[in-house]
């Protein structure tokens, strides 16, 4: 069987956590481990706890969303954060995944969509239209991601996520097992000093990869 997502839910609103906690209720993928009620906290409780997913706020007081996970990602960089706000603004979006975010939920999402985007965004399978990704290649080439070579394999694996393969997907394709699919994603990140799969994409457009 396999083991339930650890999640643990940051937001300086209980009512908001307990909403979280209300539409999780039930659902075997995941197991709620802990609760913050600020970015400190949100530190304190991922060292403590170790959860495979952050569910994280934005605007909290003391420390808010995007400095906490600039720091969870510096000491625990295997920790999926993902960012839950009620904020339109693509800036935030953005300024998230320069972070180190895995990816972004809108807090008025339906219950089904909330819980196909955490199954993806834990899974790190999010797939992503070439124009969201040609908008964050021109966020991100302001800040200049260095470059490093990447071997053949890896570029074909790097031009399938910018497509918006699933690891699952990947594999059949390139006929090589889901695990060789991770051990490529693992050392193109590492490569190319980038923290997650939308950044991969991003950099591929940045390229001319695809």
């Amino acid at each position: 069987m396999t083991q339930p997502i650890r999640l643990l839910i940051v937001d300086d609103h209980f009512l908001a956590r307990e909403g979280v906690k209300e539409i999780l209720e039930g659902q075997k993928e995941f197991e709620i481990v802990g609760e913050a009620a600020n970015g400190i906290q949100a530190i304190g409780k991922t060292k403590e706890l170790l959860p495979d997913l952050v569910l994280m706020d934005i605007s909290m007081p003391k420390m808010n969303g995007f400095d906490a996970t600039k720091e969870i990602k510096r000491q625990f960089p295997n920790v999926k954060i993902v960012m839950m706000t009620v904020s339109y603004d693509i800036t935030d979006w953005f300024e998230a995944l320069k972070r180190g975010a895995q990816g972004y939920l809108i807090k008025n999402l339906n219950t089904e969509d909330m819980l196909n985007g955490l199954k993806a965004y834990s899974l790190d399978e999010i797939p992503m239209s070439k124009e969201m990704a040609f908008r964050i290649w021109k966020e991100f080439k302001k800040d200049g991601q260095a470059e490093q070579t990447l071997s053949v394999r890896e570029q074909e694996v790097l031009q399938l996520v910018a497509k918006g393969f699933s690891n699952k997907e990947i594999s059949k394709q390139l006929s090589i097992t889901e695990n060789t699919v991770k051990t490529h994603m693992k050392n193109i990140l590492g490569k190319l000093h980038l923290e997650n799969r939308v950044q991969l994409a991003s950099y591929a457009y940045d390229n001319g990869i695809v």
